[in-house]
Parts: structure tokens; C-alpha cells; sequence
């Protein structure tokens, strides 16, 4: 189980702001590329669930994930995840034809095609995606990470942090942020519930 606090920032003056205010504490930067997986019948999204290809620096990198059962509530997001690095030329391939997917040497796909029945007579289809730039910080003892994520309709800002204790997080998120100017809300949909919706303005 997955658990984050994802507060969203609500201009790119806020976004710009906090990346300044948290440059000394600076790791490394992400440059993602995600994509989403399904059955023509929706198989996994009829279910709650989703898979993901997530390219990394350039297709450099390459990550499958099945996410299921997804909450976010006041800032707090809780999801079962199952992950692992595959090759990415192989997924590049996958993604020209998702057929290709049945072929992919992953045991996240294996256990995708038994516990939601995916058939090759039914197959995969590619739903789409979208772009992330992820900046990632080592700040009082947590790992942060601030997203700028770019939909086809519009781009939306976002702080995280995954840990244990995901309120003592909001409490100190939440107090750097007033403190600072910076104006947030809770999150209330998760990146692929915000790209699945499709909003032809942004969010």
C-alpha cells in the first residue's frame, strides 16, 4: 500500500515559488513520460485499477505498475501498487502495439492478464498519457517531491510526500506552505483520474 499527501498547488507563481524556497534542499529532477493500459472493454478501469508504462529521462528508464483500489481523501492518497523496471525498448514497442504487452517478459502483466482475465482474443489498447517534470528534495527528514504536470488540456502543479505518517506530513507541509505565501489545496483526484476526466480546461 501506497500511502502519499498530495496537496495541489494552485498557480505556477506557487509552483515557481516553492521549487526556489526549496533549493538547497535539491536532489534530482525527473523528466516522466506516462502512459495507460486497458482492455477495449475496460477490464481494469470497471475495477479501479490501472497500468502503467512510466518512461524515465529521455526513455533512458523504464517502469511497469498496476495501481488498484485508489483513495484520496483531505490530502491523503492510499493506493495498492506493484511495480517493476523493465526494459524500455521492449515497452517502446508496447506502446506502438499494445498487443505487444502479452509478450513482455514482466510479472506485473502476468498478474494483470490472471486477476482481471485479460485474453489476447480481447487484447490492450493504449489510452493515452501525459508528461511529468518531478523535482525531488530532501527536506527535514522527508523526501519531497513537486510535480508539474502537463495534460493536453491545461497543467497542474502538485507537492508530494509518501511516508507512514502521512499527518504529521500534512501538519508540516501545510505550515511551510502558510508560511510562505504559497497558496494549495487537498488534491482530490489522482493524475489518471484528472486525465482520465479529459476536462477541456485546466484543471
Amino acid at each position: 500500500m501506497e500511502v502519499e499527501v498530495k496537496l495541489r498547488l494552485k498557480h505556477s507563481t506557487d509552483h515557481h515559488q516553492l521549487l526556489t524556497l526549496l533549493s538547497p534542499f535539491y536532489i534530482k529532477t525527473l523528466h516522466q513520460h506516462n502512459l495507460f493500459f486497458d482492455t477495449p472493454t475496460s477490464s481494469l478501469s470497471s475495477q479501479r485499477a490501472f497500468l502503467r508504462l512510466q518512461f524515465i529521462d529521455k526513455d533512458t528508464r523504464c517502469f511497469i505498475s498496476l495501481k488498484a483500489k485508489p483513495t484520496l481523501i483531505n490530502g491523503v492518497s492510499r493506493v495498492e501498487e506493484d511495480g517493476e523496471e523493465v526494459d524500455p525498448m521492449m515497452a517502446k514497442d508496447c506502446v506502438q502495439n499494445p498487443m505487444k504487452l502479452f509478450d513482455l517478459k514482466s510479472r506485473v502483466v502476468k498478474r494483470v492478464i490472471e486477476e482481471f482475465g485479460v485474453e489476447r482474443k480481447i487484447g490492450w489498447v493504449c489510452l493515452g498519457g501525459f508528461e511529468n517534470v518531478r523535482e525531488v528534495y530532501e527536506w527535514r527528514g522527508l523526501k519531497l517531491v513537486v510535480d508539474e504536470t502537463k495534460y493536453e488540456f491545461g497543467t497542474r502543479y502538485e507537492v508530494e510526500c509518501e511516508n507512514e505518517d502521512p499527518e504529521k506530513v500534512k501538519r508540516l507541509l501545510k505550515e511551510f506552505l502558510n508560511e510562505n505565501g504559497i497558496k494549495y489545496d487537498y488534491s482530490e483526484k489522482s493524475k489518471f483520474a484528472i486525465f482520465q476526466a479529459g476536462n477541456s480546461t485546466p484543471p
